[in-house]
């Protein structure tokens, strides 16, 4: 330390000669008197000179902003604002307005208070804009750098046209504070519209087989199996997953010797805003987040043939992006059993109020008999009553709307 802080007075020297020539005619004409007329010490005396050296040191922090719609939040999302995070260290993140998306995209799934509840909750995330625009004009960018304190505008590699065929990022471009980053590939918005609406048909289609008598279970819930990129349901997820990927996303830290772990568990399949809440609350019971994330196949085995909409190594991802968890059990079991309250040190296992509901959980045991017993088991209010089923609702009917709307623009034009 001693060696550091010399090295630092001798570099001031070197850049302010006449600075440092002046404090020290300053000192000796200072140090005279005093010991001349009786005046107080010097250190004493004189102003702090460290102020100075934290000046001259202070690294400024670079504020980066990225924008996106964040319909259907997925696990691409959330690599790209961490690749943006990267590039800085605060990270802003505009959320399209509703109208924006419609004049450029089409309507939005989810509101603008969902989005920005997915959004605010990643971990990576510093500050968030609401109603951003979908193109950076002029006078937004000037805001963003007057107002906001931005350094740089941050987007994928992939192209952001606007209707007339430019560049939405085209002004950020040419006033040199635009940076690139890579698109996470094999997921996007549109591959996850394209599975809810296979399972859709799906549906109808084996409607009259679910119903039978011969389509019971034939699987144990508790068998941890099925992690690949082909779900029960039969969605094939282009997405490669590797350990990099996964340590990416963690937080690397377990819980502390005395720390008191909640585990709360579920499918967590189509990311949504309810989960986030639920996770918060969880978070707040505890002093570490524990999130038991269920196999396809038991995900299958509950809510029928044609779910898991995402895989589970896809769902694991969204779920440690979130900023209220601290680490996962990748194929967890569908009983909370002794072993795996021990294992982890559980103190306390908690459950929402709002879930999904099947006709499939008929007749099996409680997953949560163990805790109850031991009584470490909390039922806690859902903040938000939205469901994977229910996301998936809307995007059905959305689709059937552009159908419709498409149809119109046709047979007018």
């Amino acid at each position: 330390m001693d060696f550091e802080s010399t090295g630092r007075v001798w570099d001031g020297v070197y850049h302010y000669p006449h600075l440092f020539g002046g404090i020290m005619l300053t000192c000796a004409l200072l140090g005279f008197s005093t010991s001349y007329f009786g005046i107080q010490s010097l250190p004493y005396f004189l102003p702090d000179l460290r102020i100075f050296h934290k000046k001259y040191y202070e690294k400024k922090r670079i504020r980066v902003y990225m924008d996106g719609c964040f319909d259907l939040m997925h696990y691409g999302h959330a690599n790209a604002l961490r690749q943006a995070k990267a590039l800085g260290d605060e990270l802003v993140v505009g959320v399209v307005s509703d109208e924006e998306i419609v004049a450029n995209k089409g309507p939005p799934v989810l509101s603008m208070q969902e989005r920005l509840t997915l959004v605010s909750g990643l971990k990576w995330v510093d500050e968030v804009i609401a109603n951003a625009p979908y193109e950076i004009t002029e006078e937004f960018m000037h805001r963003l750098f007057n107002e906001h304190n931005i350094d740089y505008i941050i987007h994928g590699d992939d192209p952001c046209l606007l209707p007339d065929g430019t560049d939405a990022y085209a002004l950020a471009k040419k006033a040199g504070r635009y940076k690139q980053i890579k698109r996470t590939e094999g997921v996007s918005s549109t591959d996850i519209v394209g599975r809810i609406l296979s399972t859709d048909k799906d549906i109808k289609v084996n409607k009259e087989f679910s119903e039978s008598p011969c389509s019971g279970k034939s699987e144990n819930l508790n068998d941890s199996q099925s992690t690949g990129s082909l779900a029960k349901g039969g969605h094939v997820s282009h997405f490669l997953p590797t350990s990099r990927r996964i340590v990416q996303f963690s937080n690397g830290k377990g819980p502390g010797p005395n720390a008191r772990v909640v585990y709360i568990d579920g499918a967590f399949d189509l990311f949504h805003a309810g989960h986030v809440e639920i996770l918060k609350s969880a978070r707040q019971l505890g002093d570490f987040l524990l999130v038991g994330i269920y196999a396809d196949h038991t995900v299958s085995e509950l809510r029928g043939t044609q779910f898991p909409l995402m895989n589970l190594l896809e769902r694991s991802l969204s779920v440690l992006a979130c900023r209220y968890v601290d680490e996962v059990i990748i194929g967890a079991p569908w009983e909370v059993n002794k072993d795996v309250i021990a294992t982890f040190n559980i103190s306390l296992v908690v459950h929402g109020t709002t879930s999904e509901s099947s006709s499939l959980l008929n007749g099996t045991s409680d997953p949560y008999a163990v805790p109850k017993n031991m009584g470490i088991f909390r039922m806690i209010e859902s903040p938000k009553d939205i469901t994977t089923s229910s996301v998936a609702r809307r995007i059905i009917a959305n689709h059937k709307i552009y159908k419709v709307f498409f149809i119109f623009l046709l047979y007018f034009s």
